[in-house]
């Protein structure tokens, strides 16, 4: 192929020559009844779209760039490098962008498994060149022979066009596949050649790099078959793409893929969940690395002449990112995920300007302006973090500043305990205090908080705010004060459904968590996941008051990490295999105990007189969990969720997903204790004294349930903060008392007071036994 190859102008109607305008209505309508799974504005269409006229000219110079030198200086075994030539006249694309200001928090709905394939049409397809036995048996002769031509001409052959590579990977090359389950592709094969291709001499690598510039560059126009996506399914997983060499040729693929329409962005993400749920995850793993790398080096270069301006390839980045979303969303379609949600973070995006991204998101929303915050699902924690913490720094001078201009305006000498959220509460009314003047100054919520006890000097330096947290928490959350039930089986609490006439308490712990959040304190909470999925139903407070807050969509999953038990039982009701109606005699009603007392409630219309079958167990289950997870607390929770929207009420909200919610309210569960000893502080001891190494010797020893009471001996939680252990703030002091003595934490200051112990065996003893003892609540 040379430079004068002729790409067909987009701005052209996108027409198949060959398919007569009913058909091509038909296709359109049958398009139109598959669910979107993407919301873009036009100018975010815009952003990906095929580009002006002659815009690409310059990806049919690829081939010709390949540096005869470079070639014959290669390793025979090393990835294919390619050098290519300065790219220019490429417009700056303007990316796609989604607006996460919708009801999900990721970039894509998660999109139904049963929908209806629209009819494309079937080319014609090559003979299909060789099996997988076939191929495996010539690599062998290789192996022996060291003859490289069958192999050579099956990957010339496999990837010059997208019909040869559907006929040699499709597992019949002459079927029609219409099930969007389904594609159709020998997944075995295409592991099999990739596998191998890494291993083939630069030439054969190289064929391999020009034969997909030649397919792209035929395929960059018209509307596409099914068999145009199966070859876009195919070449994404080309391990190539691994080496930077090849990146502009990963970016016009990446582009192509990103600028399908809905429709088949469909059948690409069901193809994704079909087929990595079969195979090893590592495969689906490596994927999204790829993208992730791709994404990390075009921020940050190590050797920039190695890519174009960016300037003239802003759309990279963009198409990349719509790319992860499609990953993302079919690992979200599996249950349980292909791969933990934290491997589509990009830690390299801790270190660009998040506050820039976040105003842009906040500014341009759903236009031509590309964000990160569009795809939440590549940022880190950490990093939303920083994002919320200053955006609420920024809510809390905002309201400071309003609050000193209003003294001076009413020419009021100003104070400066206007700037703070001041509370003063009794040890001995420590709640009702707390509830007084939360409530008396709710316009000041998001000022920085500052606590003093009544009766008692201190200023507070964050040790009084801990300890009021701490205290409040614990008393709140004590079984005898009846707002919440722990139930010992899940280790959680569960809001209380005895009803009240005042929730403002269930208002008050919302605040306090909101609050926490603000004020950058971990809370020793133990609230299941799904209280964290019904605090962002919605993410943000919506405007209409009648709208019902709090309620999400549950399942027995969810119940049976609240009550295990309960929700094994209703499991078997569901498998049963007799006859329902005869062998559990239950109907569509509930009784719970409320006071001594046991009330009825019917989860539908009539439902007492409704027996439950084997036809309506399934709604009957859902029913009885909606009920207890939804309507049998809805007033409790609702007061839990104001109160917590009342202090963080911000959009950044909407770029948490509920294990984000609780890893930045309770901490992350993953202790490194290597890290602790790297940022322990000391006072009194050196970290070389005997009596420390004794110490660290002693807890890395420990099996993780210890080492969870050691951390929550002295700091009042076994949880990490977002930013790891260093955040802690850890400190060991030199307790002078008798070494006879336990050791005693400061649990407000994160400090724990450590006799001079003479040997690791009674340093060991004296440890265990002052952790296992002890609630973790060591004030003073």
């Amino acid at each position: 192929m040379s430079e004068a190859v002729r790409v067909p102008s987009p701005a052209t109607p996108l027409v198949v020559a060959a398919a007569a305008p009913e058909e091509r209505k038909g296709k359109e309508s049958e398009r139109e009844k598959l669910p979107p799974i993407v919301s873009a504005g036009a100018g975010a269409t815009a952003g990906l779209d095929r580009g002006a006229k002659g815009q690409i000219s310059t990806f049919s110079s690829f081939i010709s760039a390949v540096s005869p030198k470079k070639e014959a200086a290669e390793n025979r075994s090393s990835p294919a490098h390619l050098v290519f030539p300065n790219i220019k006249n490429v417009r700056d694309q303007p990316p796609i962008c989604l607006d996460v200001r919708q009801k999900q928090r990721t970039s894509m709905d998660a999109s139904s498994s049963e929908m209806k394939a629209p009819v494309l049409p079937e080319p014609i397809h090559p003979i299909q060149p060789k099996t997988v036995k076939d191929f495996q048996e010539d690599v062998e002769k290789v192996k022996s022979s060291g003859d490289w031509k069958a192999v050579h001409d099956f990957y010339l052959t496999t990837f010059d066009s997208f019909p040869e590579l559907n006929a040699a990977f499709k597992k019949d090359a002459t079927a029609s596949f219409n099930t969007i389950e389904d594609s159709g592709i020998n997944a075995k094969f295409v592991n099999a050649v990739y596998d191998t291709l890494l291993n083939t001499p630069q030439d054969i690598q190289k064929t391999v790099l020009k034969g997909i510039i030649n397919s792209l560059l035929r395929e960059w126009k018209g509307p596409r078959t099914k068999d145009d996506l199966r070859a876009y399914f195919i070449l994404l997983q080309n391990p190539q793409f691994n080496n930077t060499s090849t990146y502009v040729i990963y970016a016009h693929l990446l582009r192509q893929i990103a600028t399908l329409v809905e429709a088949d962005h469909h059948f690409l993400v069901h193809w994704f969940k079909k087929q990595y749920s079969r195979l090893s995850q590592k495969r689906f793993k490596q994927l999204v690395e790829r993208l992730l790398q791709f994404i990390s080096l075009r921020l940050f270069p190590a050797k920039p002449e190695e890519f174009p301006p960016v300037t003239k390839c802003s759309w990279w980045i963009p198409s990349a990112a719509k790319v992860l979303a499609l990953l993302n969303t079919a690992n979200n379609l599996v249950h349980p995920p292909l791969i933990p949600y934290t491997d589509f973070y990009n830690s390299t995006l801790d270190h660009i300007d998040l506050m820039e991204e976040y105003h842009t998101w906040q500014n341009f929303g759903n236009s031509h302006r590309f964000s990160f915050c569009q795809y939440p699902f590549v940022i880190s924690v950490a990093a939303k973090k920083i994002i919320i913490q200053r955006d609420s720094e920024q809510q809390m001078i905002n309201i400071a500043r309003q609050s000193l201009v209003d003294k001076v305006s009413r020419r009021q000498r100003p104070d400066m305990n206007m700037l703070f959220l001041n509370m003063k509460v009794r040890r001995t009314h420590l709640v009702s205090d707390s509830l007084d003047e939360l409530t008396r100054k709710r316009a000041d919520l998001k000022k920085k908080l500052k606590v003093t006890f009544v009766g008692e000097a201190g200023l507070d330096m964050g040790g009084l705010t801990k300890e009021w947290f701490l205290l409040l928490i614990r008393q709140i959350f004590h079984p005898d004060y009846g707002m919440f039930t722990y139930h010992k089986d899940s280790h959680c609490h569960w809001f209380s459904s005895f009803k009240c006439d005042n929730y403002s308490e269930f208002r008050l712990v919302g605040i306090l968590m909101g609050l926490a959040v603000y004020n950058s304190i971990t809370l020793d909470i133990r609230f299941p996941p799904c209280c964290y999925k019904k605090l962002l139903s919605p993410p943000i407070i919506p405007s209409d008051q009648n709208i019902p807050v709090g309620i999400c969509s549950v399942t027995v999953d969810d119940l049976c990490q609240i009550m295990p038990e309960l929700a094994h039982g209703l499991s078997e009701l569901l498998s049963h295999e007799g006859n329902v109606e005869e062998d559990f005699y239950s109907t569509f009603q509930v009784f719970q105990e409320e006071f001594g007392i046991i009330k009825s409630y019917n989860l539908k219309p009539g439902g007492d007189k409704i027996s439950v079958t084997n036809q309506n167990r399934k709604e009957y289950v859902q029913l009885y969990t909606d009920f207890l997870l939804n309507k049998s607390i809805y007033k409790q929770f609702a007061a839990f969720y104001y109160g917590f929207h009342s202090v963080c009420a911000s959009n950044a909200l909407m770029l948490l997903r509920p294990e984000e919610v609780e890893i930045l309210v309770c901490g992350s569960p993953d202790l490194d204790m290597h890290a602790l000893q790297r940022s322990t502080q000391y006072d009194g001891y050196a970290k070389t004294d005997l009596t420390i190494k004794y110490f660290w010797d002693v807890v890395l020893g420990f099996p993780l349930d210890l080492q969870k009471k050691l951390l929550h001996f002295t700091t009042g939680s076994d949880r990490v903060p977002v930013g790891g252990m260093a955040d802690l703030n850890f400190k060991i002091s030199k307790n002078e008392t008798s070494t006879n003595c336990l050791p005693v934490a400061h649990t407000c200051f994160n400090q724990l007071c450590l006799p001079p112990y003479k040997s690791k065996k009674d340093l060991k003893q004296k440890l265990i036994i002052g952790i296992s003892n002890s609630e973790g609540f060591g004030l003073e």
